[in-house]
């Protein structure tokens, strides 16, 4: 697998304009589609750090898409405030800057396949970032790589499988190299060693290149691996802090999450004195702290 790392954000980071290590700050965010009755986004206050892996929760309807469109820039709040790394939505001479610098991803990858094949469509959003041909193959032949799909390289998108057009909708956000990564229930449709993949995708490309992951779901273990979780009811966060704090909530109990098994194997492990090393809930990261443990236990002999 590649290292995004070596790419990293560089010239986000070195251009004068950005000022500030929050990318994404929402202030009394409102917004209503026109037609409807109700507010989609109901006075959300929401910031996002550097680096950080943040994820929103509710049920349908809740308004985590909206959220994710208006934090991308796709959409301007019909009241309050949003910056995004600390330039506000509301210049509008300051949009093409701000949209450059964030990905979204979104549930159909049908909705981002555009090209005949793979490599062109990977390459289609740089295609207006002014990049040299010789730059732009080696970004996509190391986010194709990063994703595993350099094989497909050639294929038509709409002949791949559901798990392959998901990595190629994927690898045409990241190959932009974003500050901010958006995740719209970008691991629906999928198995779940598929969602997996996409969410341990997702988790590395972030903690190798700095970005900051903000990600919608409604699937309990995929809140687990967040740093912070947002709870959103009726449009409005009703919930802010960290995931372990959420899965205690009587609100959320009463919205249907609950602690995933693999949350609640930690837990009691903690409780019989065997705390589990990784900070990050998925299964084969468990399985790797549960073979450690196996192995320290036996004396390093393992099983």
């Amino acid at each position: 697998m590649a290292d995004p790392e070596k790419a990293g954000n560089g010239s986000s980071r070195e251009n004068p304009k950005y000022e500030s290590a929050t990318v994404l700050e929402m202030e009394g965010v409102g917004f209503r589609y026109p037609g409807t009755p109700h507010d989609a986004v109901d006075g959300v206050d929401l910031r996002v750090e550097e680096g950080e892996f943040v994820v929103l929760v509710g049920p349908n309807g809740s308004g985590k898409s909206t959220l994710c469109r208006l934090a991308s820039g796709l959409l301007l709040p019909s009241r309050g405030r949003i910056r995004a790394f600390g330039l506000d939505t509301a210049e509008e001479d300051l949009l093409p800057t701000i949209r450059s610098q964030c990905s979204l991803v979104l549930q159909n990858p049908d909705h981002q396949l555009l090209a005949s094949t793979v490599r062109e469509d990977v390459a289609f959003g740089l295609s207006r970032l002014g990049l040299e041909m010789e730059e732009i193959r080696e970004r996509v032949d190391e986010v194709l790589a990063f994703l595993g799909i350099d094989s497909l390289a050639d294929r038509d998108p709409l002949t791949l499988s559901m798990g392959e057009r998901k990595k190629v909708a994927l690898a045409g956000a990241l190959v932009r190299r974003p500050r901010l990564l958006i995740s719209d229930e970008s691991t629906g449709m999928l198995d779940p060693a598929s969602r997996e993949e996409i969410m341990e995708a997702l988790i590395s490309w972030k903690e190798r290149s700095g970005a900051a992951l903000l990600h919608a779901t409604h699937r309990e273990e995929e809140v687990a691996m967040a740093d912070r979780a947002i709870l959103l009811n009726g449009g409005r966060a009703v919930f802010t802090g960290r995931p372990m704090e959420l899965f205690d909530l009587e609100e959320a109990r009463e919205l249907g999450l609950a602690p995933p098994p693999l949350v609640e194997l930690a837990r009691e492990l903690a409780r019989r004195g065997h705390p589990l090393s990784t900070p990050r809930w998925s299964f084969h990261r468990i399985a790797d702290s549960l073979s450690a443990l196996v192995g320290h236990d036996d004396g390093g002999q393992g099983s």
